[in-house]
């Protein structure tokens, strides 16, 4: 015999069941930084509703490199974050010592498309961190470009590429870059570029990279708090759109 529930008991069952999505979900997050000799990789993450659809993983390897992924599913709220767990899962397989970023992402590809959520998809870079070779790796399927900051300024690296889970047979380039003391490379969610202010303008690439150069020489931590705070300001009270999904990897001087 069913039991019809009265309003007020399914709005407490539905807050209930966002609650736990939302830790299980947080769960999925790193909860410190990850420190290994001069090499710190720190996170932030802010989603736009009660949970998102950004993921994000770093942690070390048999070999002593650092492995890291960043995601961003299409969409927000709670069927967007059950399909980033599918996509964590399916990486959490994936990342073995030798496998390049180009590979993983390309092999992500095909388990996605073997099990095609209709009108899912992610960005997502998958990157390794070599501290013995100072040498970053990565690849990306749709995510904004990585900043790379040195004494030099700030750029950006490598290019876009296919989002995971939209095309048959997608393949992926590989991009490496040489990390000396003192740099430091953010990694971003479309979260940030993509926030808006009252007039309707976006924050845009062009402001992150500024914020970015105008703090290189911060901790990871602080780099993220003023980007955040930038953002802040940029939008001015007007409502967040999307998850805004951030890591910073710096080399320490010392």
């Amino acid at each position: 015999m069913s039991v019809k529930l009265q309003p007020e008991s399914q709005e407490r069952i539905r807050v209930a069941e966002i609650d736990e999505a939302r830790a299980i979900q947080l769960a999925m997050m790193p909860r410190d930084p990850l420190r290994a000799g001069r090499v710190e990789f720190a996170s932030k993450f802010r989603p736009a509703a009660e949970v998102g659809g950004d993921f994000l993983d770093f942690f070390p390897l048999d070999d002593h490199s650092i492995a890291f992924y960043l995601g961003d599913v299409v969409g927000k709220g709670l069927p967007a974050a059950m399909y980033a767990a599918l996509v964590v899962g399916s990486l959490r397989g994936m990342h073995k010592t030798g496998t390049s970023p180009p590979a993983v992402l390309q092999a992500l590809n095909r388990r996605l498309r073997m099990r095609i959520v209709p009108g899912r998809y992610c960005s997502v870079q998958y990157g390794t961190f070599c501290p013995a070779t100072s040498e970053l790796c990565f690849a990306n399927a749709g995510l904004p470009r990585p900043i790379h900051m040195d004494r030099k300024g700030c750029r950006e690296l490598g290019a876009g590429g296919l989002p995971s889970g939209l095309f048959e047979g997608a393949s992926y380039d590989g991009y490496t870059a040489r990390l000396n003391p003192g740099d430091a490379v953010l990694f971003s969610s479309d979260g940030v570029t993509d926030a808006r202010n009252r007039k309707g303008d976006d924050f845009g690439e062009q402001r992150l990279l500024s914020v970015c150069c105008a703090n290189a020489r911060e901790t990871p931590e602080m780099m993220l708090e003023r980007i955040f705070e930038a953002v802040d300001d940029f939008a001015a009270g007007e409502p967040q759109q999307d998850d805004i999904t951030l890591a910073v990897l710096k080399v320490s001087q010392v």
